[in-house]
């Protein structure tokens, strides 16, 4: 019986996996207004209520294939976390962020509110989401003041939403002419180094021990964001 329910399990996630595959990319490719569930159902060869199963409504299915996107994305970031614990200083912390939001158009699409990709999508907002990824943040800067990261001369608050604006302000802004993404993202990580760091260093094992922290802190965040929308969470 627990072996037959672990196979049931199985089915299921690669079932939901084949089905948010379809979706990204008839979004991507139509947007969510000419998108239904029926182009969903047909391309993931299964039947219209197959889909229904796993999301119970169309807004909420699209909302999931956002959301794994953004999933993978930090999953990613966490990834060069643990490889690289340089990663955990703000200027290559955003280079990282940018080039795996870059890499995933749909996602881009998302974190910009495009309204052709989102459809009624793009004025919606999950205030419990909101406040976890907000929260992250918050504590993200805190463990960088507290190693002596980052200015001292503004709040966190102040901190946390210029450097916000900056980030997005690189990801609207349309490609610089004649560079290359990794370019632009390396012109993102000088800008945010010289506008909110300090220039210090950390010895090797504080170093370590603060990427480990943040990647904690994006587990923590990957493992309750993919039960919420109901999507399969990234590599741990």
């Amino acid at each position: 019986m627990p072996t037959e329910r672990l196979r049931s399990a199985e089915r299921r996630a690669e079932r939901a996996t084949r089905i948010l595959d379809v979706t990204a990319d008839l979004l991507l490719r139509h947007g969510a207004r000419r998108v239904t569930i029926d182009d969903v159902a047909a391309g993931a060869g299964i039947g219209k209520g197959t889909v229904y199963l796993h999301w119970k409504t169309r807004e909420r299915l699209f909302g999931a294939a956002f959301q794994r996107e953004i999933l993978a994305a930090i999953g990613e970031l966490r990834d060069e976390l643990r490889a690289d614990p340089q990663v955990s200083h703000l200027h290559r912390f955003a280079r990282a962020y940018f080039l795996a939001i870059t890499a995933r158009p749909l996602l881009r699409g998302f974190l910009l509110a495009d309204a052709d990709l989102l459809g009624k999508l793009a004025g919606s907002s999950d205030a419990a989401l909101d406040e976890r990824h907000g929260k992250l943040s918050h504590r993200y800067f805190e463990l960088l003041a507290e190693h002596g990261l980052v200015r001292d001369d503004l709040g966190l608050d102040e901190l946390g939403y210029a450097y916000q604006a900056t980030f997005e302000g690189f990801l609207r802004a349309e490609g610089l002419a004649g560079h290359s993404l990794d370019q632009q993202a390396d012109l993102l990580a000088r800008t945010i180094e010289r506008a909110f760091e300090r220039g210090q260093t950390l010895p090797k094992t504080a170093l370590r021990e603060l990427a480990d922290a943040v990647a904690e802190l994006l587990t923590d965040l990957i493992d309750a964001d993919s039960a919420e929308a109901d999507v399969p969470s990234p590599h741990p």
